[in-house]
């Protein structure tokens, strides 16, 4: 098999205040837009999607409908578990790990994430920061700024030939901003490629409206 996708959606949603992978979005559960892109890309065999310990039946209930290889794991307490189960699940060759949380993902990045990890290994999207950042300290700005120069944003989904990201993850006994990090703790070097300005990460309330009105047709 060459390539699987695997979606997590084990987050606790402890900041948006609901279980977002199951609120509703264009008559959807917010997951599901996901795996529909994932399907719409072509590019994937199967498809893992890693669930909160207790919510797997809903999961799959949801997905049953759907003529495509699917299987539903049970995800773990911090980002670096559910991972591994996901990648311990699948097949590929390469594997692409995705935030369910980032429903608006394109099957344009889907295709361009693989085909840069099959030339490297291993690939990321990413965006250019373009805000001026600068530190906090006691409630007032420090003077400095940061230098934006090669600062991003990462994006999933996140593509791996699978030989290097599992024993990458059975290694790492800490939690994980992302899965990218797993190999560059261990100097296994990491590809870019452009990432997409759509492909938000629902973290508050307030970005599902966002996400709502991306996907309302133009008047």
């Amino acid at each position: 098999m060459r390539a699987s996708g695997i979606i997590l959606a084990a987050g606790r949603s402890e900041r948006f205040g609901e279980d977002k992978i199951f609120a509703e979005l264009q008559g959807l559960p917010v997951f599901l837009h996901s795996v529909r892109a994932f399907l719409a890309a072509e590019v994937v065999e199967e498809i893992v999607v890693v669930a909160r310990p207790g919510t797997e039946f809903r999961v799959a209930m949801l997905l049953q409908d759907l003529d495509f290889p699917i299987r539903v794991v049970t995800g773990g307490r911090r980002r670096r578990d559910s991972s591994l189960a996901g990648v311990e699940a699948a097949c590929g060759e390469f594997v692409l790990i995705h935030d369910a949380a980032r429903p608006l993902v394109s099957p344009e990045l889907i295709k361009r994430v693989l085909a840069s990890a099959e030339t490297h290994g291993a690939a990321v999207p990413v965006l250019p920061m373009v805000d001026t950042l600068r530190y906090v300290e006691n409630g007032f700005l420090k003077p400095e700024v940061l230098p934006r120069a090669g600062l991003v944003a990462m994006q999933t989904p996140q593509g791996f030939r699978r030989d290097l990201l599992l024993p990458a993850l059975k290694e790492c006994d800490e939690d994980l901003p992302d899965d990218a990090a797993a190999l560059l703790s261990r100097g296994i070097p990491v590809a870019v490629v452009p990432g997409d300005r759509r492909n938000l990460k629902l973290t508050y309330p307030e970005d599902l409206a966002l996400a709502q009105l991306f996907l309302s047709p133009q008047r």
